[in-house]
């Protein structure tokens, strides 16, 4: 009798095979390797701040770390007391009436949300609407929750919103994901965009699943808004907050998702089932966060603003085509000479020392993109700059 031998590799799921390598991923072991061999790197790649978090903030989180009951299961759904700050907090900033109790959802950063939310949403071939070019996770985990993925594109042409009129969806689309203000492209979305977009999902009986990451990072004088400004917007809407980029916290892993509270509560279901909750200190350390005045938040931005304005200024002298974002902390860069952009990305690690993160990672339409993160000093951008000045196209 022949023994049979298990071939790990047939034990792999068909949605995982079918995933594309993750970028960031790529770019992290890419940078792995350079600092091996003793490259001087200067990361301008993932969305992760080099600012740290105010004293109040680390104090808040000592503070409560000396707590014994603090280091117990965490309540599955976040504490009433964050809640309660996050209505007050989302009243205050965008007029908009949220019930602490059940339209409110703590989360481990937005990014454990976006990724469960196909879970709770979509059967096996549903279809979700998601952007192109965009975080690869809104893609990835509708792959994995067993969708289908129909791309729209993002083009500068309509200031990187969503040409709503030229999508069709199929009578199987549930979702569309957004993401405003936008990674990568840094734009805004305006009020009278979001209202169309609320009748796009009325009349087609889709959720929006809006990412709201960088609500509060914008600049020139501009604001955000929220989804759920627009009447009857929280019958159809989920959005998503992170604590990661306003406050520097991306470690922490805290976020919200707001909305209705079916969506929320289906949310949740699935939540329980991935999750045990977030750390109470990290929590308590939230309230604190949005106590905060905007005076705290005021060095934040004028930080970020400055470091933008070097790079974008900086790149157009070298011949690229870039924008001055109005929010998020990217510069979404077209190349002076169109290029493969996994490859150039790569080079630029291993021979000048500069991660950026290409834009294929982030979809087809990011061909001959490169997205630069504002997560560096002033000093070591210039130094980018004049490193950047190298490439051979």
């Amino acid at each position: 009798m022949m023994e049979r031998r298990h071939k790990v590799k047939d034990s792999i799921s068909s949605k995982l095979k079918s995933l594309e390598p993750y970028i960031f991923h790529q770019i992290a072991q890419a940078k792995k390797e350079a600092l091996s061999s003793g490259v001087d790197l200067i990361d301008l790649g993932a969305g992760n701040p080099d600012l740290i978090p105010t004293e109040k903030l680390i104090e808040s989180l000592r503070e409560e770390a000396l707590n014994p009951e603090n280091h117990r299961h965490p309540v599955y759904e976040g504490i009433p007391e964050l809640k309660a700050k996050i209505a007050e907090w989302f009243f205050q900033r965008f007029k908009v009436k949220l019930d602490p109790e059940y339209e409110i959802l703590i989360l481990g950063g937005a990014k454990e949300g976006l990724s469960l939310a196909p879970l709770a949403f979509l059967n096996p071939d549903d279809y979700a609407l998601v952007p192109d070019p965009a975080y690869p996770v809104y893609k990835r985990s509708v792959i994995l929750a067993g969708g289908k993925v129909e791309t729209f594109p993002l083009v500068k042409e309509n200031n990187w919103l969503p040409d709503l009129k030229k999508i069709k969806p199929k009578s199987k689309t549930k979702m569309i994901f957004l993401n405003y203000p936008n990674n990568p492209t840094g734009a805004i979305a305006p009020l009278d965009f979001f209202k169309k977009l609320v009748d796009f999902a009325h009349s087609n009986d889709i959720i929006i699943c809006q990412d709201m990451a960088y609500s509060e990072i914008t600049y020139d004088g501009l604001k955000s808004h929220s989804l759920m400004e627009i009447d009857n917007a929280k019958e159809t809407s989920l959005e998503f907050y992170s604590f990661s980029k306003t406050y520097s916290l991306t470690g922490w892993r805290l976020g919200f998702v707001a909305g209705n509270k079916e969506l929320i509560n289906a949310l949740t279901q699935v939540k329980v089932t991935y999750s045990s909750g977030v750390f109470h200190p990290v929590q308590r350390a939230g309230i604190t966060a949005l106590e905060l005045s905007q005076e705290d938040l005021s060095d934040l931005i004028k930080t970020y603003q400055e470091r933008r304005d070097i790079l974008v200024k900086g790149l157009k002298k070298l011949g690229w085509d870039a924008e001055f974002p109005k929010g998020a902390i990217f510069v979404w860069a077209k190349m002076p000479k169109p290029s493969d952009s996994l490859p150039l990305c790569l080079g630029l690690i291993k021979k000048n020392g500069v991660i950026a993160t290409p834009g294929t990672g982030l979809g087809k339409q990011g061909e001959n993109y490169l997205r630069f993160s504002l997560t560096s000093s002033v000093d070591r951008i210039e130094e980018a700059l004049r490193r950047i000045k190298g490439i051979k196209f």
